[in-house]
């Protein structure tokens, strides 16, 4: 599914969706009604005036396809589930080092060794 066009005001968009459904039954194609009311209004080609009515007729539930607005929810899913990823390598990263950081203080602990370190100080037993 494409991006609304910027180039064009949201007003034209819409007025040209409605001038479409009006006079389509005057042209023997949804081609040529796109071509007169591209040239009509100024909209460069027949095929931005088409993409228009194709996305209205979806998101008015008279065509199959995914409307603007499940496209918007699930671009949204998606960024969230790519940031969730991030997050997720970020803890299995994050306690890698912890399990490795508590192991290595663990047998110091055994062994009898106390570390100045920080994070490995433990009081020997």
């Amino acid at each position: 599914m494409s991006r609304p066009s910027s180039n064009y005001p949201a007003e034209l968009r819409d007025r040209t969706v409605r001038m479409f459904a009006e006079v389509r039954h005057d042209y023997t194609s949804d081609w040529k009604t796109a071509e007169s009311l591209a040239e009509k209004l100024g909209v460069r080609t027949a095929q931005t005036v088409l993409s228009w009515v194709r996305k209205a007729q979806v998101d008015a539930g008279q065509r199959p396809g995914m409307s603007t607005d499940d496209a918007a929810d699930m671009r949204k899913l998606r960024a969230e589930v790519r940031e969730l990823k991030r997050a997720n390598e970020i803890l299995k990263a994050a306690s890698v080092f912890f399990a490795a950081e508590l192991c290595a203080t663990r047998r110091c602990v055994d062994r009898g060794v106390v570390r100045d370190h920080p994070r490995r100080a433990v009081a020997a037993a």
